[in-house]
């Protein structure tokens, strides 16, 4: 199923990446054009180039139109949150720490 495949790519690099979204392409290429196939290098270049005139972090920016581009909204929404959860996670244990 592509939404779990989506998910848990981007699931992968955003708990393994570390360095700003910049750092984060390489991965992302990797997965995306030599792993899985979904797109070829050149429509990859679009995508970056796409992700950085828009506001926002560029890695979340491609995991959000790379998902978009398999598999519509649901993708985008798969990409997305699997690219946010590790982070969104370990803001929130910390606060709850920093709370008591």
């Amino acid at each position: 199923m592509i939404y779990l495949q989506l998910f848990w790519v981007y699931l992968k690099i955003g708990l393994l990446g570390f360095g700003g979204g910049y750092a984060m392409l390489s991965m992302i290429q990797f997965e995306v054009v030599e792993k899985h196939a979904w797109m070829t290098m050149s429509e990859f270049a679009d995508v970056v180039a796409l992700s950085q005139m828009t506001p926002g972090p560029i890695s979340i920016n491609c995991a959000t139109y790379v998902g978009y581009l398999q598999s519509g909204i649901w993708g985008s929404i798969a990409a997305t949150v699997g690219m946010v959860l590790p982070s969104f996670t370990i803001i929130y244990l910390i606060s709850m720490f920093l709370e008591n």
